[in-house]
């Protein structure tokens, strides 16, 4: 199973947050990725910086033939086409993608001169990332730690856990 992390809290020449989210699924699809499920939208505070616009995310289940290198390269030639900026981490952005978990192995590799580890190394932190996974994939089980995707959210703080909302698409 191909997880991938997809958020945006901000706009773009295309649209809003969930528009990018969108867009950010159909260039995958044209880039021969098959979408197998997607959780529902849900939004949560930015991290660090709480000030910082909200982030919209989802979590989708994909196929794909490419290596983890060559997805990765995909990904972020999704991200450059909804015009995102890599200034300064965790700055605002139009569209951010990340590799969740890649048929369960644990990789690390370079792309385009940014390192990536899979899984992503800050996942069992993010309500973001583990409320909509549990959505698609309620048995789930980290494959470095072994721990469930519930006993994951159970150890989120009471903070994390309601700062974190399901929300419809306007």
């Amino acid at each position: 199973m191909i997880l991938l992390g997809i958020g945006s809290n901000l706009s773009s020449k295309y649209g809003d947050r969930f528009v990018n989210i969108d867009i950010a699924l159909s260039t995958l699809e044209k880039h021969g990725i098959k979408i197998i499920k997607k959780s529902s939208y849900f939004e949560s505070p930015s991290y660090p910086n709480k000030k910082d616009p909200k982030f919209i995310n989802i979590v989708a289940q994909i196929e794909s033939v490419n290596s983890p290198e060559k997805l990765a390269s995909t990904l972020m030639h999704v991200e450059e086409s909804l015009d995102r900026k890599r200034n300064k981490k965790n700055d605002p952005r139009t569209c951010d993608i990340d590799i969740l978990d890649f048929n369960g192995q644990i990789l690390s590799f370079e792309c385009k001169g940014f390192k990536f580890v899979v899984p992503h190394e800050r996942l069992i932190y993010r309500n973001f990332v583990l409320y909509p996974l549990k959505e698609i994939a309620p048995k789930w089980i980290h494959p470095q730690t072994k721990d469930t995707i519930i006993f994951l959210i159970k150890k989120l703080s009471a903070e994390d856990k309601k700062s974190i909302l399901k929300i419809n698409k306007p």
